[in-house]
C-alpha cells in the first residue's frame, strides 16, 4: 500500500512540477526538455524511495541482483549490442569520421560515431528509386543508424583505402557505324578524365597492408555485341567524392565529338516501309465483303 501511495504521489507532483518549471519559458523547444528533465528526477527519487522501504529485500542480495541483471540484459539488448557494435568499429578500423560508407541502404559521409549510434550525411543513388537525387551527391539529411548493425549487415567503405571509385561510361552505337572511330574517342576521353595515377600510388600503399593481386586501373574500352547495336564501356578510375562531376564532364566531351565527326547514339527504334500505290490506282478505301448464310 506504501508503494501505492508513493507511486500515486509521485504522479500527482510530476505534473504539477513540470507545469510551474515551465510556466515561466516561452521556448516550446526548452519548455519541452525542461518538462522532460523533471520527470526523470521525480521518477529517480520515486525508485529511491522504494529502494529504502523494500529494505527487508537486503539479505537476499544476490538474488535481487540476479533478477535485475537478467532484466536489464534483456530490456538493454539493442543498447548492449549497440555498444559492442562501437567498441567493434573502433577496434576494428571499420569506418571514421568523414569515411563515405553504404550500411543498411544508407549511402554517404560520415559525421560522428557515438557510443550507440552512427550518423552519417545522406548522399543520392542512381539505382534507389526512393532517392531525388541521382548521383552520389548529398541530399541534404543527416541519418543515425545504430552501431549494432556493423555486425547484422555488410558496410561499404569507399574512402578508407583507395580514395579512389572505378566508374563506366556505356554507350550504344549501331553497327553501320564507324565503332573503331568511337571506341578511339572514349579511350581518348577516358584517358583524359582518368586518376590513374593517383590510384596507382593508393594501390601500391594498400598491397603493403594486404596481401591482394596487382588492380588495373589504366583506362580501357570494353566491345559487346548485341542484337540491336554495339555496346563499347569506358572503364576509368575517379576519386570517391567527384564521381558525378567526372562522368559529366567525360560525357559531355564524348558526345561532342561523336556530334563532330557523324557518330550517333543506338536506341531501339522501328523502321516501316510505306509503298506508294501505282500511277492509276484507286486511292478510295475498299469496303470489306459481305456475304449472308
Amino acid at each position: 500500500m506504501t508503494s501505492v501511495v508513493l507511486a500515486l504521489l509521485a504522479f500527482v507532483v510530476a505534473a504539477l512540477a513540470g507545469r510551474l518549471a515551465t510556466i515561466r519559458v516561452q521556448d516550446t523547444t526548452n519548455r519541452y526538455y525542461l518538462r522532460k528533465a523533471v520527470h526523470y528526477l521525480i521518477v529517480a527519487a520515486l525508485l529511491f524511495a522504494l529502494a529504502l522501504l523494500w529494505r527487508p529485500f537486503a539479505g537476499r542480495v544476490g538474488v535481487v541482483v540476479g533478477l535485475l541483471a537478467a532484466g536489464l540484459a534483456l530490456a538493454l539488448q539493442e543498447v548492449l549490442g549497440a555498444f559492442a557494435g562501437w567498441v567493434s568499429i573502433l577496434t576494428g578500423r571499420q569506418f571514421r569520421v568523414g569515411d563515405r560508407i553504404q550500411m543498411c541502404g544508407v549511402r554517404g559521409d560520415v559525421l560522428d560515431i557515438t557510443p550507440l549510434r552512427t550518423r552519417i550525411l545522406e548522399s543520392g543513388s542512381s539505382s534507389d528509386p526512393e532517392s531525388w537525387i541521382r548521383g552520389r551527391q548529398y541530399t541534404g539529411r543527416v541519418v543515425s543508424l545504430s552501431n549494432r548493425f556493423v555486425f547484422t549487415a555488410p558496410v561499404f567503405n569507399s574512402s578508407t583505402v583507395l580514395d579512389h571509385l572505378w566508374e563506366e561510361l556505356t554507350l550504344p552505337v549501331p553497327y553501320e557505324a564507324d565503332w573503331h572511330l568511337a571506341e578511339r574517342i572514349l579511350c581518348e576521353e577516358a584517358q583524359n578524365i582518368s586518376s590513374t595515377t593517383e590510384a596507382q600510388r593508393a594501390i601500391e600503399q594498400m598491397r603493403h597492408r594486404y596481401p591482394v593481386a596487382e588492380a588495373e586501373v589504366d583506362p580501357r574500352v570494353f566491345i559487346r555485341a548485341t542484337p540491336n547495336w554495339i555496346e563499347l564501356s569506358a572503364r576509368f578510375v575517379v576519386p570517391v567524392r567527384a564521381a558525378r562531376q567526372v562522368k559529366d564532364q567525360v560525357t559531355r566531351r564524348v558526345l561532342d565529338r561523336f556530334t563532330e565527326n557523324g557518330l550517333r547514339v543506338a536506341s531501339v527504334t522501328q523502321d516501316i516501309t510505306v509503298h506508294p500505290p501505282p500511277p492509276g490506282a484507286s486511292t478510295q478505301p475498299v469496303a470489306p465483303a459481305t456475304g449472308r448464310p
